[in-house]
């Protein structure tokens, strides 16, 4: 047989080995290792054989080869260390690099993950010591719901870090902004006065500001600064469900969720690089992940809280608490569209209808305890009184 015959059928056997040990994507590689071209440069012309050659056997040098070229052919033989070590370092390595230069190795030997290395584990231990030592020396307590939370944020800091948030919402609604006097924004200060005052947070610089929008909306930035949409007024309907409104906006302020967001959030980026470290899944993954698994629940536990402090509120405030359920069946009918609840920042408003009933009993008994029935019926007379008066 030619050496030409020869090599070729060298090369289409190593290709189909190749194949067949589901490494197809060396087999191009393999065939330019074993064409003819590669095979007759690496090899020998005098009775020794290169070191650096790439070849599956070696020729016994004892035997020097004869003038005949396909007499030059190595012959399959047992595999050894030094006859296979050179193919299988090409044809097997490994093809994903995942801890950069080291080949998917850690640090602490072949092949073992950085997080099996006994230095990293020393050194994770210290830090997730030290991130618990943390965490435990600023828990507090929310009030009046008594849930305990997390919480690094200063009062001045939030406050600090409000002033932009506010300085733009004023800025993008500047010509929606209804003056002072307007007797939409009277009536608006007029609800919170109330509520602020059954909270016992007259101490804080409250502004409320009311814009011209269909938008069924309101939201509080830290600070006291409340910001009412037009379009939530005949949701409300009366004053009860604007107490309503108001009581939640001003339990955000109370409990301070702007403050223990931004603090829950460094929890949710500790969180994230552990898994980034452990796992290694791409940043869209990660990102999904944290907004799905941590900040979105996290949003509609306060959005929930929120509503049950206001209940209280509002109760405290002589207001009638069972509006607020006819309220949100209000905007419920309102909603349109389909809604995926664990994709929003807030519950459904079906769903606060049933955690408001829930909680509707101890906020009956909180008004009755404020003595609303009567200070409620002083209010009607004096309403009265004014309105014929004028």
């Amino acid at each position: 047989m030619s050496f030409a015959r020869q090599a070729a059928t060298l090369s289409r056997t190593a290709v189909s080995l190749a194949a067949q040990s589901g490494l197809k994507g060396r087999a191009s590689l393999t065939a330019r290792l074993f064409s003819p071209a590669c095979i007759s440069r690496t090899l020998p012309t005098t009775t020794t054989t290169s070191a650096r050659s790439i070849h599956v056997s070696s020729v016994n040098a004892r035997n020097p080869p004869s003038s005949s070229w396909g007499d030059m052919i190595p012959r399959p033989q047992p595999p050894s260390s030094s006859n296979s070590d050179s193919i299988s370092k090409i044809i097997l390595r490994p093809q994903y690099k995942r801890f950069g230069q080291n080949n998917g190795q850690g640090k602490g030997g072949r092949g073992m993950p950085i997080f099996y290395d006994r230095r990293y584990q020393v050194i994770g231990g210290v830090v997730t010591v030290g991130a618990g030592g943390y965490y435990v020396t600023h828990l507090e307590t929310v009030p009046m719901t008594g849930r305990r939370r997390f919480m690094d944020v200063s009062k001045a800091q939030e406050e600090m870090m409000a002033k932009e948030a506010y300085n733009q919402v004023m800025h993008e609604y500047r010509n929606q902004m209804l003056p002072a006097n307007h007797a939409y924004t009277q009536y608006v200060k007029r609800v919170a006065g109330r509520i602020i005052k059954a909270a016992g947070m007259q101490d804080l610089d409250w502004e409320f500001h009311v814009i011209h929008s269909d938008e069924k909306n309101a939201f509080v930035l830290p600070g006291g600064k409340v910001f009412v949409f037009t379009g939530i007024l005949p949701i409300a309907e009366n004053e009860n469900g604007l107490a309503t409104v108001l009581g939640h906006e001003i339990a955000h302020q109370l409990a301070r969720h702007s403050a223990e967001k931004l603090s829950f959030t460094k929890i949710a980026l500790f969180v994230g690089a552990i898994v980034a470290i452990v796992f290694d899944p791409s940043y869209t993954s990660q990102r999904v992940l944290m907004e799905l698994g941590m900040m979105l629940p996290f949003s509609r536990k306060c959005e929930t809280e929120a509503d049950q402090i206001g209940l209280q509120l509002i109760a405290q405030a002589c207001f009638d608490p069972r509006e607020s359920t006819k309220m949100w069946t209000r905007m419920s009918n309102q909603e349109k569209g389909l809604s995926f609840a664990f994709l929003n920042t807030h519950p459904a408003s079906k769903d606060r209808v049933v955690k408001l009933e829930q909680w509707m009993p101890e906020a009956m008994e909180t008004w009755h305890k404020s003595d609303c029935a009567t200070t409620n019926a002083y209010a009607d007379m004096f309403n009265k009184a004014k309105l014929a008066y004028w």
